[in-house]
């Protein structure tokens, strides 16, 4: 049975070795470039890891620094950012970068907050990826962990170590600690942890939701895409739908509407 009062440095040790052994080995965890850091910790909101690689690749070839990405056309970073998905991340990115251009980068994560699309988890990200603070970076991933070890972050946050432990726990939320299927036969918490081998509760049944394709936001997506490859608008959107989704659009700064016609900005 697991023990219920386990010291919080064994529990972070134990996972620290793991992710030495364990950890995925990604590009971006390869750098401190604070800018390199950013743009992955936004492509890789709401995308998987798996179509980010190759993405994140050819962004920092394209535009390797931020003064270089605020010196470009928001249409060339919304045709760069078509297939990521939430187009309003390409564009707040460069406005981030402007900033970052013009007054440099703020080293902490309160400071990183103060630019453009970067939130919480995100500031916290980059400030102890990039300029060692030592500050706990909370996505749904390590939230996870820490609640089912039943222990606050701020306990298991070593001193000096705070990216390594970042990086430990994402991972272990990512790949072992999963939310319906998580794998405690090979979790190197499972001693330590209370809820070793209980099984989440399936989420309780919605109501018949919309298909995404019938959305709004597959419809923007649609109409970037479409401007940004230089098509027309998409014809079997139908019209009212796309008046709706051009609307947004327009009001989002994703796209120009003038006597012109349509286009990206």
């Amino acid at each position: 049975m697991a023990s219920r009062a386990p010291m919080a440095g064994d529990v972070t040790e134990a996972l620290l070795r793991w992710y030495e052994a364990e950890g995925r080995d990604l590009p971006w965890r390869r750098t401190a470039d604070p800018y390199a850091i950013l743009v992955s910790e936004v492509m890789l909101q709401q995308t998987q890891v798996a179509r980010v690689v190759a993405r994140w690749h050819a962004w920092l070839e394209r535009w390797p620094d931020a003064a270089a990405l605020a010196g470009a056309a928001p249409a060339e970073v919304l045709r760069a950012w078509v297939g990521l998905g939430y187009n309003r991340r390409a564009l707040r990115l460069r406005e981030a970068c402007a900033l970052v251009a013009r007054d440099g980068w703020p080293r902490t994560a309160e400071g990183l907050r103060a630019l453009p699309g970067v939130g919480p988890y995100t500031a916290a990200a980059v400030a102890s990826f990039a300029f060692g603070e030592q500050v706990a970076a909370v996505d749904v991933n390590v939230a996870r962990v820490c609640g089912r070890l039943g222990r606050d972050v701020a306990e298991l946050l070593p001193p000096g170590r705070a990216a390594a432990f970042n990086h430990a726990a994402m991972d272990l939320g990512a790949t072992i600690c999963t939310a319906r299927r998580p794998r405690c036969a090979t979790c190197p918490l499972a001693a330590w942890c209370p809820s070793e081998g209980v099984v989440p509760e399936p989420a309780p049944r919605r109501a018949a939701r919309e298909r995404f394709e019938d959305s709004d936001r597959f419809a923007r997506g649609r109409i970037v895409a479409a401007l940004a490859a230089g098509e027309g608008l998409p014809a079997d959107l139908g019209a009212r739908r796309t008046e709706r989704a051009l609307d947004g659009l327009v009001r989002d700064g994703l796209v120009v509407r003038d006597d012109a016609g349509v286009r990206l900005p």
